[in-house]
């Protein structure tokens, strides 16, 4: 059977608050997202894990789809 080309759903993900005094999971969370300083954004797929990931650090940052 052939597969579909399905159309991959984007995050764009921007750090709007610092890690600074948050738990240490926490800042590895933002780190392993690819976020390094304020403001930056990156655009991940948006998986099961990656929405696992946003959901544990989303105080600290802003999502669009």
């Amino acid at each position: 059977m052939a597969k579909k080309a399905e159309k991959k759903t984007m995050l764009r993900i921007t750090l709007v608050k610092s890690a600074i005094g948050f738990p240490e999971p926490q800042k590895r969370t933002v780190r392993a997202l690819g976020l390094h300083r304020m403001h930056q954004t990156v655009e991940h797929e948006d998986t099961p894990a990656m929405r696992g990931m946003l959901n544990s650090v989303i105080h600290l940052l802003q999502i669009e789809e």
